[in-house]
């Protein structure tokens, strides 16, 4: 088996209890990453929805091929998984406040509270008051 060499900082790091890279031996060792946490698999697609965990890794073979291996595990091996995705900053850390727009001042030049809308007419229009004429027997529909 080729080892793999994973690209790129966005994805998910997947860390499996110790007893699970116990039992996955030999055939887990080409897709482990080691960090500060332990051993890992970096993947750039993870699908959690039935009892296999599925990976899907985009890497490169020691010869430069571009290849993308889907790799599965029973869930009940996965400890944790870590979102590296760094679209804003996420976490209780401190962070810097972003200027926020400011609201122009409303002042003496804006309209009333009692003013009139514009979208509403002052008056009703006589069409739409629901009324019939007497003569008028076709809005009735009596002829």
């Amino acid at each position: 088996m080729t080892e793999i060499s994973i690209k790129g900082t966005e994805g998910y790091a997947v860390f499996f209890f110790p007893q699970a890279l116990e039992a996955l031996g030999e055939a887990i060792k080409p897709y482990l990453a080691e960090g500060p946490a332990g051993a890992h698999v970096l993947c750039s697609q993870i699908d959690t929805s039935g009892s296999l965990v599925e990976m899907t890794l985009h890497g490169s073979t020691q010869v430069g091929k571009q290849i993308e291996v889907e790799l599965m595990v029973p869930s009940a091996m996965i400890r944790m998984i870590v979102s590296m995705h760094s679209d804003d900053a996420f976490g209780f850390g401190p962070r810097i406040a972003e200027p926020r727009m400011t609201l122009p001042v409303v002042g003496p030049t804006g309209a009333p509270a009692s003013a009139q809308p514009d979208a509403l007419h002052s008056h009703p229009p006589e069409a739409a008051t629901g009324s019939v004429a007497a003569g008028d027997v076709s809005a009735t529909g009596n002829t």
